[in-house]
């Protein structure tokens, strides 16, 4: 047990210190991670010796990662992305497949050829999304043709761990070694296998589409934060344990688990009660592989390892800009694209691992090549810095090329709370052609509202880390129709701390309320009660027979004068006598105003609804 907190001390503190110093120098968290890494490691100050074993508990932070991945794809959405996805994706893994294997027959049997162009022409997941979403790339239209390569080599894993095996030419040390979770699948006949991996990926279908929404309903209304991290974390290692079962990855498993919950109303709170973790492990993750870098076959093998690392960044990376021509890839985005993909990826170290167990390729042939893909991992993110700083003049072209691509993915406008009140406030923003993220915090409530057609998602507004994941970095403007002023105010301080570019427009219970709300230097705030109090005062003025056009009048002169004492009152607050004095001379005022002859007041009537007080 001292030994495993040891090491993990050791990981959390080289991250600490590594990862801003990093980003201070601009080279991005990924970068700090391999540098942390390499500096721990056996080769550097010899902290920490079992690289291996480490790195197959992080491994875990790619599946957090690609079940994130999936929450973010709704199944239309994957529908409509299937054209980049088997174009840009399905060409890529062939060419850079095939051109690789070209190279290599001419070393080695055809089959381990094969085997070293299939592993290869997969690219880093973990590295590259990370590095997007750091750099605010995802959006554009090199990011998007990015993450659609990605997504279909992530989908080409599952095959490639079934073609691997049938590519064995060496004999086996030690027998085969099985190291399923439950039993064995491979002891069955080939039909059944088929028919298990089958049943299982419906199951995660059906379950993901029919019974997690009323289980993960039922625990959002115990209203324990932690049983439901607990029930989000189950989900993910228990979708993961069923795919290694039944021979798939792991990764698959819980990247299709999250494209099932894509359409679920917990979408959010899941995907912020599984970041941290995810983070967390991913950045372990990148430190074992600076660490695994074995630093003596590098200096004896310098060349060999310095040409293979070369080599497979400027095949893939020509691969990528002819794919780019091809489809069309606008100009300014084709080196992004390009640079982005040129890597290795973190599944070689799986696959490669593969090939030794089932006898595809020996211990000599891969550690030279596993050493080449972390380097060119290392590598990748000090590319995206060295683009970055090369494609820092030409701007504007780039941003105005992909303007559509970021209006159609981002949501503008965040409503928090979605009871009486904004219920009414969205739809009339979704009636006016605005579709806000909706958030609410009751689970019943939630879901009543999804089946009447509203994109209503359950969680806590005030938790930063469910803002983060709808959105309020790029959004414009928040609307807080929040039942408990405390809450709000909280919320109101947060966003103001983190957000401080966010509008906020918050309604207020009563007269208090809005003055609390005036503290925090809100400038629009709307008492709920005001609007259908006078909507109901002027109902009850036409019943009894005055004119409606008077009745009217009189609601626009009362409201106008309303607003205007608001600041007023607000500085006498904490005085109650002068309070009191200032509100009865303005109620005075206001009665005389309003019994004056109906000419005279006509431009207080025209000029009533411009009102720009902040509490109305």
């Amino acid at each position: 047990m001292e030994a495993f907190l040891l090491q993990l001390f050791i990981f959390l503190a080289a991250a600490a210190i590594s990862v801003p110093i990093a980003k201070k120098l601009g080279l991005g968290s990924v970068l700090g991670y391999l540098m942390a890494g390499i500096v721990i490691g056996p080769f550097g100050a010899a902290l920490i010796h079992d690289v291996e074993a480490i790195m197959h508990f992080t491994e875990f932070g790619v599946v957090m990662m690609l079940f994130l991945v999936g929450l973010e794809l709704k199944p239309s959405l994957l529908w409509q992305l299937r054209t980049p996805i088997l174009g840009f994706g399905g060409a890529q893994v062939l060419i850079s497949s095939v051109f690789i294997w070209g190279i290599a027959v001419v070393f080695l049997p055809w089959q381990q050829a094969l085997a070293i162009g299939l592993v290869l022409s997969l690219s880093s997941t973990a590295i590259v999304l990370q590095t997007l979403q750091e750099k605010s790339k995802m959006k554009t239209e090199a990011g998007q043709s990015v993450f659609a390569v990605l997504l279909f080599q992530d989908l080409a894993v599952i095959p490639m761990l079934a073609i691997l095996p049938l590519l064995a030419t060496l004999t086996i040390s030690g027998g085969a070694h099985h190291d399923s979770v439950l039993f064995d699948i491979s002891t069955l006949p080939n039909y059944i296998q088929i028919l298990v991996t089958i049943s299982a990926i419906v199951f995660v279908l059906m379950a993901g589409k029919f019974a997690c929404r009323p289980i993960f309903r039922t625990i959002a209304n115990t209203g324990v934060r932690e049983i439901f991290v607990a029930a989000a974390l189950g989900l993910v290692i228990g979708t993961s344990l069923l795919m290694m079962t039944v021979g798939l990855s792991p990764a698959l498993g819980a990247f299709l688990a999250g494209v099932v919950l894509a359409d679920n109303e917990f979408r959010h709170e899941l995907e912020s009660d599984i970041e941290p973790f995810k983070g967390l492990l991913l950045g372990i993750f990148f430190i074992s592989i600076g660490a695994s870098l074995n630093f003596t076959l590098i200096s004896d093998s310098f060349l060999l390892i310095l040409g293979l690392t070369y080599g497979l960044m400027a095949i893939k990376g020509l691969v990528l800009l002819l794919v780019s021509v091809v489809f069309k890839i606008s100009k300014q985005e084709r080196s992004l694209f390009a640079i982005a993909l040129a890597q290795g990826g973190e599944f070689a170290f799986v696959l490669f691992q593969l090939t030794k167990t089932s006898g595809v390729l020996s211990i000599e042939v891969i550690e030279p090549l596993i050493s080449a893909v972390a380097i060119s991992m290392f590598l990748a993110p000090v590319m995206f810095v060295i683009h970055e700083k090369m494609s820092r003049k030409p701007n504007k072209k780039p941003v105005e090329a992909t303007k559509d691509v970021i209006e159609k993915g981002d949501h503008k406008v965040i409503l928090a709370g979605f009871g009486r009140l904004g219920t009414d406030i969205g739809r009339f923003l979704i009636s006016a052609g605005i579709k806000p993220v909706i958030l609410d915090h009751d689970a019943n409530n939630v879901s009543l509202l999804r089946k009447l057609g509203f994109e209503v998602y359950y969680g806590d507004a005030t938790r930063l880390d469910l803002l983060e994941s709808a959105g309020a970095a790029t959004a414009e403007l928040l609307v807080i129709t929040l039942g408990d002023t405390e809450s709000a105010k909280q919320l109101v301080a947060l966003v103001k701390k983190h957000y401080p570019q966010l509008k906020i427009v918050v309604n207020a219970h009563d007269r208090e309320a809005a003055f609390e709300f005036m503290d925090l230097d809100i400038e629009h705030i709307y008492r709920e009660t005001l609007g259908t109090a006078l909507n109901m005062g002027q109902a009850a003025m036409k019943q009894l027979g005055v004119d409606p056009y008077e009745v009217h009048r009189l609601k626009q002169i009362f409201y106008k004068k309303d607003v205007e004492m608001m600041p007023e009152l607000y500085k006498l607050r904490c005085e109650e006598e002068k309070y009191i004095v200032l509100y009865q001379k303005h109620h005075e005022h206001l009665e005389e105003l309003m019994k004056l002859d109906h000419n005279e007041n006509l431009m207080a009537l025209d000029k009533a609804w411009t009102a720009k007080n902040p509490a109305l």
